[in-house]
């Protein structure tokens, strides 16, 4: 049945608890939780039924509602005390909403102690009160009962790159291929890890060490192409490319448009680019699509970047909050000692979780002023354009955020060149910022945008730069080559986000 059809249903009065929790999985399918939530809302509390209530708490947090979501999971809790869903979620919720939510993970997992999601939540609770290495041991201590487990070898390296500790990000899973040699996923594990750190050397010879100990995978000839085309091995990259399956071409597009980039051969990356374009695979390629257009001299570039309505920036200091309380609230949170392993920060932290789903008063006044200024930019964009990657999304439903984070940069900071393929509209809000020195380049921490990244050996310059002000909010899109010029000392405090597609 149809979200319309069930909550039509629900108006009549023709439904009870199980089709109100359909109603409610519909409207979070259909982006539609604030038709339903009134409905489940009431039913929960005339009935005092427990999953009503967790469901109402799902809703809430869909539309980033924390506080109310966690008086719905307190509810939920209260009448159903031993229900490890519940639980969960109310760990889970009260983790992003800012609250200490370490016993709440520890209740969930003594009702669910194989719940790997569970403890992993709780390692990420743990972390978020300064207990990140305690974290980090029981998930090896864990590891070493169950090697076999490729989602915890890989959340502990995530950890100890973040503890300050990226050298030994590896170690777990070079423990248990050292008991399973010819263990197929724990080698993929360790190929995807050499990936996500750009070690395209340690690649090569994770796929060598992996057929030397009996593996022959197919995915071996993936890792293997990526890391000569990379690596920088354009002769060896075009035979391996040409000796693909078809069958694996899809899962390779990107990398190969990024070999023939950096092969400098513009019109054969063109080609491949128009022809993923038409793809479920095209939100990744946009990005190329805009450098190769550009090289290339390609009127297109003028239509997928040019329209000055595409990059906002807008002083939103009389908006926020003092900046400097919500600076001393944001270094509270970065408590991180190191880099995340594949994230753009260099030389500083990001916090971990839905930063503008936390609660606390300073981080809700920032997020009533940037869904304001977004709603704003969203509105002033040029008529739809079902072919624009920016231009083709709905404008008529609620903004909602797929992520948002602090970075704090320090001493030599900056952000390399990149792109947030999982958003649609992406940002920079600026908090604090270093004082100009006489060791520092006139455009020392100045955003640039459009100018790739430098992995693809292109002399391509910024189409935009802009310098940071305090209070400042940068709106552009997802797809969009961003990063920024280091300074020399100082901190350079700023709250991100992408908004999601619609």
């Amino acid at each position: 049945m149809t979200f319309q059809r069930k909550i039509a249903a629900v108006r009549l009065g023709q439904a009870n608890s199980n089709d109100l929790a359909d109603l409610a999985r519909l409207a979070i399918q259909e982006r539609a939780e604030e038709q339903a939530l009134p409905y489940l809302q009431k039913a929960a509390a005339a009935a005092s039924d427990a999953r009503l209530w967790q469901w109402s708490g799902l809703l809430e947090r869909a539309l980033d509602e924390h506080g109310d979501a966690l008086t719905s999971f307190f509810h939920a809790a209260r009448l159903a005390p031993m229900d490890a869903s519940i639980a969960h979620g109310h760990a889970r919720v009260a983790l992003e909403a800012g609250i200490d939510a370490v016993a709440l993970f520890d209740h969930a997992r003594r009702l669910a102690p194989s719940n790997g999601e569970v403890l992993l939540g709780q390692a990420a609770a743990r972390l978020a009160v300064g207990r990140g290495e305690e974290a980090a041991a029981e998930i090896d201590a864990i590891l070493i009962q169950e090697p076999r487990w490729v989602q915890g070898h890989h959340q502990l390296a995530q950890l100890r790159s973040m503890l300050g500790r990226p050298e030994d990000a590896i170690l777990s899973l070079d423990r248990a291929l050292t008991a399973l040699p010819g263990h197929a996923d724990l080698w993929q594990a360790r190929c995807d890890l050499d990936l996500r750190r750009e070690e395209y050397g340690a690649l090569q010879d994770s796929v060598e060490r992996a057929k030397a100990r009996g593996c022959n995978e197919a995915f071996l000839a993936e890792y293997e192409t990526i890391a000569a085309s990379e690596g920088g091995d354009i002769d060896r990259a075009d035979i391996l490319f040409a000796a693909m399956p078809n069958l694996l071409r899809p899962k390779l597009a990107l990398w190969h448009i990024r070999h023939l980039l950096r092969a400098g051969r513009i019109d054969d990356a063109i080609k491949y680019i128009d022809s993923e374009l038409q793809t479920d695979r095209a939100a990744a390629v946009w990005p190329y699509a805009a450098t190769a257009w550009r090289l290339a001299g390609d009127p297109r570039s003028a239509w997928l970047e040019s329209d000055p309505r595409f990059v906002s920036v807008v002083n939103l200091k009389k908006d926020l909050p003092k900046l400097d309380a919500l600076a001393t609230v944001l270094r509270a949170l970065h408590v991180a000692k190191g880099e995340y392993l594949d994230q753009s920060v260099r030389g500083g932290t990001q916090t971990d979780g839905p930063l503008l789903s936390r609660i606390d008063p300073e981080i809700r006044a920032v997020r009533e002023a940037i869904f304001k200024a977004v709603e704003h930019y969203i509105g002033q964009l040029p008529e739809r354009d079902d072919a624009h990657p920016l231009l083709a999304g709905r404008r008529d439903r609620r903004v909602r955020f797929a992520g948002s984070w602090s970075v704090r940069l320090r001493g030599a900071g900056h952000h390399t060149n990149h792109v947030h393929p999982q958003g649609w509209i992406s940002s920079a809000l600026y908090v604090s910022l270093p004082q100009h020195t006489d060791n520092d380049a006139p455009d020392a921490g100045w955003l640039t945008l459009g100018e790739p990244q430098a992995a693809l050996g292109l002399s391509l310059p910024p189409t935009r730069m802009i310098e940071p002000r305090e209070g400042q909010l940068v709106l552009f899109p997802s797809w969009m080559w961003h990063g920024t010029r280091p300074f020399s000392e100082g901190e350079r405090l700023t709250i991100a986000f992408d908004v999601a597609p619609a």
